[in-house]
């Protein structure tokens, strides 16, 4: 289409504005014009233009005046170029028939450019989840985003567990373009297996097959953070903020994102996005569950029982490291908006070499120590483990802004692979302490990294489901373990002595100890774009990826 250009008025000031192929801009017209004197706004950033003066808080208000019309934006706020906030301008055309070609004009560069724009979308509200103030974070500052932007809402409040999970495997979704959950991680979990359920039941893909391919889920998901833990909404979008989530929806971004199956033996248990972690981090997770009357300071209370029993756990890990040569888990780069190590990982999905899902080998195990890493064969490492944590993303929070692994990428086909042997409380807590600041944290002599495609766990004893763990232990792990809790009043103090620790699956507990973990490169989708900001950060100290 041909730019479109007149003069309007901004506050009773002229300006010169232009509409052209991708923005629409205007610039005051003044003899000593400067340059940043040019307000710019991408199309694909405007909401809604409107006739007349409108006004959408605390409810919408029009009043229609001849030639005046009104502009909806994304703006990016001053402090944190990740927090979207809707901004708005009123401009006023020499008279009406100005007015309705600028509107149109508008309108019809909005459409061309709003083509993956949701039209109709089904949103679910956890009203239990959080502080119990999801219902009015949607019907307060969500709703009338929704209705400006021309959007049709089904929405559904949940009364139990799973049920979003249950209605989207079961009812007809064709007239929805995508679906949106206002709650935490929890909802957000539902949602997905929902979505990845009802997927391979259409494709004939059985999910209890840990060898089989996924097929990817057509339907977008969009998060309004309304949970106790936001961590998927924060590590995509950057900011646990229910306005910048509703207005990417709006926008249409698409963000994919690499979802990890996880397997006892051939019995599917669970996706994971954020983090599968054993030791530490499922401790804190079982303890946590004891004391949800706590509410969310139940996870800090935990973590700090949890640390002060300082338990480390015996197993073997075995993993298969990523053929990706253009990152590694310490290169100091950040997954960002139009990440370019996610945008070839779609290149990447066409091979059958990187879709082929080899079977455990012993031969191709290599020690760490070795000069050369043989790319895709399976190594393995046994020992006893303070930690072993798996994440498809940097799993960042306000907490933790860098995240578990701040190089982590969202759509590479790959996770991180996080190994913390055996160490004494000091010294653990350095590497929880990194996480809050630039330090790396992955700079220790007990902690390794991995970038891998797969995963297998085997408990020391190994996992044997429903008979007792403590008539199969060995004789020298007995007495090991009697040893430890003699010796150490903290222990009997924060809980006795346990073999075996559980998986904590994106903040829900595992049944089984011994599983199999594989990446499928960008399963879902999201209504997002990634985190806005630069692809490198300096850290004080960094050694090569070993």
């Amino acid at each position: 289409m041909d730019p479109f250009h007149s003069y309007l008025k901004i506050k009773k000031k002229m300006y010169s504005a232009i509409l052209n192929g991708r923005s629409f801009k205007w610039t005051r017209t003044h003899k000593r014009e400067r340059p940043e004197s040019i307000e710019t706004i991408p199309l694909v950033e405007i909401i809604a233009v409107q006739k007349g003066l409108v006004e959408i808080v605390p409810c919408k208000k029009i009043i229609n005046t001849p030639n005046d019309f009104t502009v909806f934006f994304v703006k990016r706020a001053p402090k944190c170029q990740q927090r979207w906030i809707l901004d708005k301008m009123v401009f006023t055309a020499e008279d009406s028939n100005l007015r309705d070609q600028w509107v149109s004009q508008l309108s019809q560069r909005i459409e061309q450019h709003g083509q993956q724009r949701p039209q109709r979308l089904l949103v679910f509200i956890n009203p239990f989840g959080g502080r119990g103030k999801a219902r009015k974070i949607y019907y307060s500052r969500i709703a009338q985003l929704f209705e400006l932007a021309g959007i049709n809402v089904h929405v559904l409040e949940t009364e139990r567990a799973n049920q979003a999970r249950d209605y989207i495997l079961q009812k007809d979704l064709s007239s929805f373009d995508g679906v949106v959950c206002v709650g935490g991680d929890g909802m957000f979990s539902e949602l997905m297996h929902g979505l990845i359920g009802r997927s391979q039941r259409e494709a004939c893909i059985s999910e209890d097959d840990p060898e089989a391919t996924l097929q990817g889920c057509s339907l977008r998901i969009g998060i309004i953070p309304a949970g106790s833990t936001n961590c998927v909404c924060f590590a995509t979008v950057g900011v646990n903020d229910p306005i910048t989530s509703a207005l990417h929806i709006i926008v249409g971004d698409s963000q994919p994102l690499d979802v990890c199956a996880v397997h006892h033996k051939k019995q599917f248990i669970k996706y994971s996005v954020s983090m599968v972690g054993y030791g530490f981090y499922g401790d804190v997770l079982s303890d946590s569950d004891k004391h949800r009357w706590m509410g969310p300071i139940r996870y800090d209370y935990s973590g700090f029982k949890v640390f002060l029993q300082n338990r480390s756990y015996q197993g073997i890990i075995e993993y298969q490291l990523a053929g990706t040569g253009q990152s590694n888990p310490r290169d100091n780069t950040r997954c960002r908006t139009g990440c370019m190590v996610c945008s070839e990982s779609t290149e990447r999905l066409c091979s059958p070499e990187e879709n082929a899902f080899d079977n455990v080998s012993q031969g191709s195990y290599k020690s760490q120590g070795s000069d050369e890493e043989v790319i895709d064969e399976w190594h393995s490492a046994e020992g006893t483990f303070k930690a072993i944590n798996m994440t498809c993303m940097s799993s960042a929070c306000p907490k933790s802004p860098d995240g578990l692994s701040p190089c982590a990428h969202l759509a590479d086909g790959t996770a991180d692979l996080i190994i913390v042997r055996k160490c004494s409380r000091v010294s653990f807590l350095r590497h929880l302490f990194r996480h809050t600041n630039q330090k790396d944290q992955f700079d220790l002599p007990f902690v390794d990294v991995f970038r891998v495609k797969a995963l297998k766990f085997t408990p020391i004893p190994q996992d044997d489901d429903d008979e007792s763990l403590e008539s199969t232990l060995p004789v020298h792990l007995e007495y090991e373990s009697v040893e430890q809790t003699k010796s150490s009043f903290l222990a009997r103090l924060c809980g006795g002595p346990s073999m075996r620790s559980k998986w904590n699956c994106d903040g829900e507990v595992m049944p089984h100890a011994a599983i199999n973990v594989r990446v499928h490169s960008q399963l879902i989708k999201l209504f997002a774009r990634g985190i806005e900001g630069p692809c490198i950060k300096r850290r004080e100290s960094w050694m090569p990826y070993r």
